[in-house]
């Protein structure tokens, strides 16, 4: 029998467990998030290339007015740019637990993403103005990815080992294989060459101009979903052609429904 007002044993024994693993979770996160602050950060520094090249590059004659080698425009560029601390330090500044050059903590802890080695404006100038852009071509490719999987993944279930079927999972690999780079630099080469046409490339805001922002933005928004649509595909005709199997299609076709009703 259970008294009025305190909870059962059982319960209170669940709502001790679901406290721990809330806890365990939260306390998981940050090693997550360390790691992949690691990740974020080194593997940039490491790659082939570097910023200071193209920057000494571009402001060589500059340099050679003022008096200065290449070698000591380069200092001075990795000074300025805080790049002439070891790479740890770097680190710790963009971190924000090390302080800069100004005895000052302002890394990423405190909200600052630090500021771009190009044009030394803050990193957050730089992206946010760049989301709505990013958010619409991701909008339009599911769109597309979706348009384009769905019925070509449900006819392939539902013609199994048929021609349309192998047309059908033709056409998904070929999604998945074709890199949309590529396919991009043909789809602006060679209308340019053998059409004397190229498809817009200035942005133009979507409330500014709808009709201008959707004819910069179809062909890049084509090529991403397509891309998508080649793995949607084999899901879908592959959950679909579980689904058939099941007891209640193969009810659904004992009673006479039609194959357009028992596909939806």
């Amino acid at each position: 029998m259970t008294v009025i007002g305190v909870s059962p044993p059982c319960q209170r024994g669940g709502n001790k467990h679901m406290r721990a693993y809330l806890i365990r979770r939260l306390l998981l996160v940050v090693p997550t998030l360390f790691l992949l602050s690691l990740i974020v950060f080194f593997p940039i520094r490491y790659l082939p290339g570097d910023v200071i090249d193209l920057m000494t590059a571009e402001h060589e004659t500059s340099f050679y007015q003022e008096g200065k080698t290449r070698d000591e425009a380069v200092k001075q560029i990795r000074k300025d740019l805080g790049l002439d601390v070891p790479v740890y330090v770097q680190y710790g500044r963009w971190l924000g637990v090390l302080p800069d050059g100004e005895d000052r903590f302002s890394g990423l802890l405190q909200g600052n993403l630090g500021d771009s080695l190009w044009s030394r404006r803050p990193a957050s100038e730089e992206i946010f103005p760049r989301i709505p852009v990013t958010l619409e071509l991701g909008i339009l490719a599911l769109i597309i990815a979706q348009l384009i999987a769905l019925p070509v993944g449900i006819y392939s279930a539902i013609r199994q080992d048929t021609w349309g079927d192998y047309i059908g999972r033709s056409i998904a690999i070929i999604c998945i294989a074709v890199p949309p780079f590529w396919l991009g630099i043909m789809i602006f080469v060679f209308p340019a060459i053998y059409l004397n046409w190229s498809p817009p490339v200035v942005y133009v805001s979507f409330i500014e101009n709808p009709i201008e922002n959707l004819k910069i933005m179809i062909i890049p928004a084509i090529l991403l979903g397509m891309l998508m649509s080649g793995v949607t595909m084999r899901l879908t005709r592959t959950m679909m052609l579980e689904v058939l199997r099941q007891d209640y299609i193969r009810t659904a076709w004992a009673k006479g429904l039609s194959e357009r009703i028992v596909v939806i």
